[in-house]
């Protein structure tokens, strides 16, 4: 009943309808790697809002190179950890991040380098703040930078992939995207792979600043997908078995429509005498 299955017609129709449910397959195992992946993020964020700040050297590596590198990026575990750190300010060498978005306001991050006692830096997110009037571009009025050592108390932020060029305008460096490694080359001191992200400072940052929210990565779409992708393929499988059997009945003659009766042949029924 089912030889047609071993026609070079239907053959071509099984391998085509295996490739197809292998590669959904293999696109919802892609999706239940970036799910777990951003899963992990989000319990890091979650575990880093409640641990006490250990020092800097302990989740961020050390730059080891000469001036304008930067060093190692943290492991996975040590991003959004808290940390301190303490050391000086250098005002003359802060970066606007342009077009950074906070309660739906398109302004600024501002970065200071904050240089420690062994020659290196990191970069320090100190907030958002507004851009000047006249445009989402116009460069912000900032505070004095705070004199002497400041301790610093935030996150472990990596570096933002696809960082484009670093202009300096007004005297101010700008860029469109956190890369650390990018900003180190305009920076007169070797700098740490990542940045930290304020969250309190002593002495105590300006109010002008608004603290950069933290959000949660979406993970559960990526969940979604994987359910997705996962019912597509069977689904796939699905109807090539119900395409193949509707073709064995038609085979067999089982879809034929049946005939309908002709009443006018029948018999008439005899009368009683």
């Amino acid at each position: 009943m089912y030889r047609f299955l071993l026609t070079p017609r239907w053959l071509g129709i099984l391998a085509l309808t295996l490739v197809a449910a292998a590669v959904m397959v293999q696109l919802g195992n892609w999706q239940l790697d970036r799910y777990r992946g951003r899963t992990a993020i989000n319990e890091r964020i979650d575990a880093g809002s409640r641990m006490a700040p250990v020092p800097l050297r302990d989740a961020v590596p050390a730059p080891t190179g000469g001036s304008g590198t930067a060093g190692p990026a943290p492991a996975d575990r040590a991003t959004w950890s808290r940390v301190t750190v303490t050391g000086r300010y250098d005002a003359t060498n802060v970066v606007l991040v342009r077009g950074r978005t906070v309660d739906s306001r398109v302004g600024f991050e501002v970065l200071t380098p904050l240089v420690l006692a062994d020659g290196t830096a990191v970069l320090v997110d100190q907030g958002w703040v507004p851009p000047a009037p006249g445009g989402a571009i116009a460069q912000p009025q900032l505070p004095p930078v705070p004199q002497g050592e400041v301790t610093v108390v935030g996150r472990v932020h990596p570096s933002e992939s696809g960082a484009g060029p670093v202009d300096r305008r007004n005297g101010r460096l700008e860029a469109r995207r956190i890369g650390v490694p990018r900003l180190a080359r305009e920076l007169p001191y070797p700098v740490h792979g990542a940045y930290v992200l304020l969250d309190e400072q002593t002495p105590a940052a300006d109010p002008v600043f608004q603290a950069v929210p933290i959000g949660h990565t979406n993970n559960w779409q990526n969940f979604g997908y994987v359910v997705q992708w996962w019912l597509f393929a069977a689904m796939t499988l699905f109807g090539y078995g119900w395409v193949a059997r509707r073709e064995a009945r038609r085979l067999a003659g089982g879809d034929r429509p049946e005939q309908p009766l002709d009443r006018a042949a029948e018999p008439a029924p005899s009368t009683p005498a």
